[in-house]
């Protein structure tokens, strides 16, 4: 039987929170020339060698990964030495293990938690195969193996992701460009079509997330619908307490009334719907279990700290903050089926492509592009993030900006034109002016 000495130990989250509404001025990280991802050299826009591995035999580790299986997330933290196991049948929290071995590119270790120990081996190199094993008093213990995910993640073919590295000065021009709003953008290839590659340009700005918050909540949701420990088809009573002003339609309704949690998480993001968010977060039991979620797959600029339209808590510092990096971490999540069943993927981004609101990434593409996507406003912010659908090209993409709303809808109009227009002409894309 394995024993240790355990520490609880919750991650405080750093900085405060938002909604579509007024709160106060962003507390952004210092802003990054370029951020790449695996094999990016930063900001340079510049071709590499046809037929040159810009990573020749590397394997870049992280000092943070999770290990995606099915129901749970188990995470891992080499330099601070904690863990999370959070799953369907529950929870550790953040867990200190003191005898953490990190040799290899590789974690390992073992703790134990409320008289369950749990034996991880978890590659700190992303979309490796590692293995957790949950061992139980009277009971044969439980073997987990799954994919290992980090930020980014590493390209699958770095020649291929070597195309993409373009795009990154292209992007670094339109963010130098911006000079009223700090702008940072994330773009992932899902597609394979350049390697699964990622790049960013000021990938950490870490501005209020405004309503992209949202995508958090609902991810949380369904990853209940996916344990059996939520339906869809359950109602919740909403009351004339729950309704605030802002972006949605619920507000206009008759309460008190029953509504499905299928159509809170329907209008939570087709509608940006305020008062859904505030009723969803009340039933899954306020903020801690969504920051739980985001902890577990260790996306430390993210945080929801309060509900939508609480002047008071703004007034308080209490804010919503999220990174495109963070963004796209998610949406790669999502997207590759690491945090919800298929079922639930593909309801989350249905829900995204029938988004109404759609002034920003929609308005700078032509028509009938196909996109699925979640905005963000605020006096202060303006962001637009979700999914290219151009088949074989499939793009994650998440463009968030501080400073004054309209100026900032202009960036990320010119963000998303950027990449779309290298997409689909990778030679002679250009920056929109």
């Amino acid at each position: 039987m394995l024993s240790a000495a355990v520490a609880l130990a919750v991650l405080a989250a750093t900085g405060p929170a938002t909604a579509d509404d007024p709160g106060r001025a962003p507390a952004a990280d210092p802003a990054q020339t370029t951020e790449p991802g695996y094999g990016v050299e930063p900001g340079d826009g510049q071709s590499h060698e046809p037929g040159v591995d810009p990573t020749p035999e590397r394997q870049p580790t992280s000092e943070v990964s999770w290990l995606s299986f099915p129901g749970g997330a188990f995470a891992v933290d080499s330099l601070g030495h904690t863990v999370r196991y959070r799953a369907c049948d529950g929870d550790t929290g953040r867990v200190a293990d003191p005898t953490m071995r990190v040799a290899a590119g590789v974690a390992s270790g073992a703790v134990v938690v409320g008289g369950t120990a749990y034996r991880y081996r978890v590659p700190l190199v992303g979309r490796s195969e590692g293995t957790l094993e949950v061992i139980q008093r009277h009971r044969p213990p439980t073997t987990l193996t799954g994919v290992v995910v980090t930020s980014p993640q590493p390209p699958t073919d770095p020649i291929a992701g070597a195309r993409l590295f373009p795009l990154s000065g292209q992007l670094a021009r339109v963010v130098a460009d911006a000079n009223l709003n700090p702008a940072g953008v994330t773009v992932r290839d899902l597609s394979g079509r350049y390697g699964d590659q990622q790049i960013a340009v000021n990938g950490s700005l870490r501005p209020k997330a405004a309503s992209v918050i949202k995508l958090w909540i609902l991810v949380e949701l369904l990853r209940r619908v996916d344990c059996g420990q939520a339906f869809l088809d359950d109602g919740v009573l909403v009351t004339p307490d729950d309704v605030v002003g802002g972006t949605g339609q619920l507000q206009f309704e008759t309460f008190p009334q029953v509504v499905t949690l299928h159509r809170l998480a329907q209008y939570l993001i087709k509608y940006s719907d305020n008062v859904a968010a505030n009723v969803l977060i009340t039933y899954l039991g306020g903020f801690a279990p969504v920051n739980a979620l985001i902890d577990s797959m260790n996306q430390r600029s993210t945080i929801l700290a309060r509900r939508m339209l609480d002047s008071a808590a703004a007034q308080r510092g209490e804010e919503n903050y999220t990174s495109p990096d963070d963004v796209v971490s998610l949406l790669g999540a999502v997207w590759d089926g690491e945090i919800l069943t298929p079922a639930s993927r593909d309801l989350m981004i249905g829900f995204m492509r029938e988004q109404t609101l759609n002034t920003k990434i929609p308005a700078a593409l032509p028509p009938g592009v196909p996109v699925a996507h979640k905005t963000g406003d605020l006096p202060d912010a303006s962001h637009d993030v979700g999914y290219y659908l151009i088949p074989g090209t499939e793009t994650a993409v998440a463009f968030l900006t501080a400073g004054p709303m309209a100026t900032g809808d202009e960036t990320v109009r010119r963000m998303a034109r950027t990449v779309y227009d290298f997409l689909v002409d990778p030679v002679g894309g250009a920056v929109e002016e």
